[in-house]
């Protein structure tokens, strides 16, 4: 998929105000009225629309900047759908007004004008956490949510009106959604356009509602959903998918769903970042002698070699055996802490081995050393 940021005509370090005014160049060049009947000028105009839909809010375009379209819910495989997906040209009219004025600036070249439309109105977003272990952090992955949202209704097809019949337009505003109210003062007179109070917007009214969903056109039904992980994620991130939250009736848009992660305890490592801590405590003849051992990674068990000598304290690296970064194939690393346990208990042999070792080092006073701050 084309990069947000290239479809604007911006760097990915642009202000707010920089895409505000990249995105409107580009909206009033492909506007539909300055190019009418051109399918591709349609096509960027609402690829535009979608890219700034996204960049132009402070906590989508984090979760871009972090995970790409995967973290947007763009990403296909059934993890919802983009902006344009399910929004019409009036919903891009209504949503950004404030781009082009109260007005189409084209309509006094086009004739009439493009008013801004009905308010979008939106079902209820949904939430839910997702536990991921290290190995599933590690390679991305494919999870099936299972979960309850509102779905049209199957008795009346999400019309909400009882088998038979069907909605009739609303008397208060004629079908229109919407109502005008004209005031006057000492500057003259101004008309005020306000959602419909008794159709809230829909220009629809329910004479006789399904028995069923009660006119709300929508019911309680468990669904599933497939959403692909990006790798690299880690517990606090989320992303949020478009348009997979509770459905609406009568002309209300999609909620999105929002997916917290969390990542699964494991017995023995820690993750800091895109590195992964652990600790192995030795004996003090392997840390004399030095060894191979077999250690635990998000992978499996790798073998680290434990050179002669080595002091209580010292960490050593296991390069590419941490996390990879979101967006980027580099992987942390795996750092090892050595730790050298004392005895409590010896047997007599012990003892007896320890103070021959005792003569051969000879007796010397402790070293001391200034502790570093």
């Amino acid at each position: 998929m084309k990069d947000l940021y290239d479809i604007i005509g911006v760097e990915k370090s642009a202000s707010e105000n920089d895409i505000k005014k990249a995105y409107r160049k580009i909206a009033m060049k492909y506007h539909p009225d300055k190019n009418p009947d051109d399918k591709e000028a349609e096509k960027k105009f609402k690829e535009a629309a979608e890219a700034y839909s996204v960049l132009s809010d402070s906590q989508k375009r984090a979760q871009y900047d972090q995970f790409g379209h995967a973290g947007i819910g763009m990403g296909g495989g059934g993890q919802g759908r983009g902006f344009s997906s399910h929004m019409s040209m009036d919903d891009i009219f209504s949503q950004f007004g404030d781009i082009f004025g109260d007005f189409d600036p084209f309509g006094s070249f086009f004739g009439g004008g493009r008013s801004r439309g009905r308010r979008i109105r939106k079902a209820a977003d949904l939430k839910a956490t997702i536990s991921l272990d290290f190995l599933e952090i590690l390679n991305g992955v494919e999870k099936t949510i299972k979960l309850k949202r509102l779905e049209p209704c199957e008795s009346c097809s999400g019309s909400g009106a009882k088998e038979g019949t069907g909605p009739s337009s609303c008397r208060q505003c004629g079908g229109a959604g919407q109502v005008r109210q004209a005031t006057q003062s000492l500057f003259g007179q101004s008309v005020v356009v306000r959602e419909c109070p008794v159709c809230r917007g829909t220009g629809q009214m329910i004479e006789h509602p399904c028995g069923t969903c009660r006119g709300d056109a929508v019911s309680k039904k468990s669904v599933e959903i497939k959403v692909k992980i990006p790798a690299g994620v880690a517990s606090g991130n989320y992303m949020t998918l478009s348009g997979e939250g509770n459905k609406g009736g009568h002309g209300i848009h999609p909620g999105d769903l929002v997916l917290y992660f969390e990542e699964d305890d494991d017995p023995y490592l820690v993750r800091d970042g895109e590195d992964v801590l652990l600790e192995v405590h030795l004996s003090f003849s392997q840390a004399a002698l030095g060894l191979t051992i077999k250690v635990p990674t998000i992978e499996g068990e790798a073998n680290l070699k434990i050179p002669a000598g080595i002091q209580s304290g010292q960490v050593l690296r296991m390069k590419g055996k941490g996390f990879p970064a979101v967006r980027g194939s580099k992987r942390g690393n795996q750092l090892v802490r050595v730790q050298i346990e004392t005895p409590t208990s010896i047997t007599k042999s012990q003892k007896t081995l320890f103070e021959e070792l005792s003569k051969l080092n000879g007796q010397s006073n402790p070293a001391f050393r200034k502790i570093k701050t």
